[in-house]
């Protein structure tokens, strides 16, 4: 702090310390390459500036003694000096790449949440409906939600008259709505494959493209059936039972199945009008794991490289789970709570939130691994792992354990998108 009023002999000194650390640097990596009259002046040079630090002499001589060093270190310096602005960029974005790989790799990594088998503790894609044209935001206002929710807005206009019509399939216990995989754009740039769904109006189709993670049955249900029924959860389960609610299934002459809507819209109007909000965006915690141990009820990243069941359709990903059970322990889902060693476990808000269906959580799901009256027992060096969402989450239940080499971290902080999740991660 008292640097503003150090004497102009002594902000010398220091200046010249920085060219004798210069002149060092380029007689250790070119002197092989300097002719010998070249290396006696880089040397003679040297020592001159030296010995006048040494002496403490006057501000104004030094200053000439530096200038000479300087002279010869633009002669002999090479690419080490002078530097051009291009080389010190390289230099600077090098280093800075370096850092950053290293954080990543052995501290904290970015990741985001690709599905929704964590909701409502984090959210993959989900969709904001707007119901009413006038509910839509203003172009400005589109912009600013990207911005802060990473917002993509979808808008679907209709090019014939008459009901809006949903194909479905599967059963009235679950529905879906068939898709087929087209090539697309992430961010208007990158390749990608997009999930292209066609919807009708009367019998004119019309083509929805989305993301191939995104919940597109959610978007049908708040668009067209969102008081049909109160749901917990988005998935072809609310489907099902707002077409249940409204005997709303029909089959055209073809034996398709229709749900119908009741909505009836002209040439130009509105089918569907939504957004797609990102998905959480996280930091991983990497380091913590090597000195203490995964604890039951901490968020829980982990690769897929070695579990048979998934490898084969996903590679070696990165996926988020809850971590409910380590080597020992043993599980079992009774009604809509998960027991731990014959107790309800604990460790997590959203395990008594589940067990309670309190908010917007489903409950646990009793399905194959864990089907009712089944239990399993976690292996050594294993880990079992389940989603908040254990409707709509692929997880142990089904794939069964993770490996112990192949557990990343944990989640650590919320960074975007700017909505009650951000902030440290539950």
């Amino acid at each position: 702090m008292f640097g503003f009023f150090s004497s102009p002999d002594k902000k010398m000194r220091e200046n010249a310390a920085n060219w004798l650390e210069l002149a060092e640097k380029v007689w250790n990596f070119r002197r092989d390459q300097l002719n010998a009259t070249e290396a006696a002046e880089l040397l003679a040079r040297t020592q001159e500036v030296r010995q006048q630090v040494k002496e403490k002499v006057p501000a104004e001589k030094l200053k000439l003694t530096l200038e000479a060093l300087e002279d010869v270190l633009r002669r002999t310096g090479g690419a080490i000096y002078p530097k051009s602005s291009l080389v010190e960029n390289v230099e600077f974005f090098l280093v800075a790449a370096i850092v950053i790989l290293g954080i990543r790799t052995y501290f904290v990594q970015p990741f985001k949440i690709p599905t929704n088998s964590m909701w409502p503790t984090y959210n993959g894609m989900t969709p904001e409906v707007f119901t009413k044209p006038a509910d839509e935001p203003a172009t400005p206002i589109e912009a600013v939600r990207m911005i802060a929710f990473g917002a993509w807005p979808h808008r679907i206009d209709s090019t014939a008259e008459g009901e809006i019509l949903i194909p479905v399939g599967g059963t009235l216990d679950r529905v879906y709505i068939p898709y087929k995989s087209v090539p697309g754009r992430s961010w208007l740039v990158f390749p990608t494959t997009l999930k292209e769904y066609t919807l009708y109006v009367g019998e004119q189709a019309v083509k929805v493209q989305v993301p191939a993670d995104f919940d597109f049955e959610w978007a049908v249900r708040d668009a067209f059936f969102a008081n049909a029924t109160p749901s917990r959860q988005p998935s072809g389960v609310d489907l099902a039972r707002a077409a249940a609610g409204k005997n709303a299934l029909f089959r055209d002459r073809l034996n398709q199945v229709y749900l119908r809507t009741g909505k009836v819209v002209k040439r130009g109007d509105r089918v569907m009008a939504f957004d797609i909000l990102t998905g959480d965006q996280l930091f991983v915690d990497r380091f913590s794991y090597h000195f203490i141990e995964p604890s039951v009820g901490s968020g829980f990243v982990f690769r897929t490289g070695n579990i048979p069941d998934l490898v084969g359709t996903y590679g070696d990903q990165y996926f988020v789970k809850r971590l409910v059970g380590v080597p020992g322990d043993v599980l079992e889902v009774k009604g809509h709570g998960l027991m731990r060693n014959n107790a309800p476990i604990a460790g997590a808000d959203a395990f008594a939130a589940n067990a309670n269906q309190a908010g917007n959580y489903p409950g646990y799901e009793a399905k194959e691994k864990l089907a009712p009256g089944l239990k399993v027992e976690v292996p050594v060096r294993n880990f079992f792992a389940m989603g908040d969402n254990s409707p709509n989450s692929q997880d142990g239940r089904y794939w069964g354990y993770v490996p112990a080499k192949d557990v990343v971290g944990r989640p650590l902080f919320v960074y975007f998108p700017f909505t009650r999740h951000w902030g440290p991660a539950r």
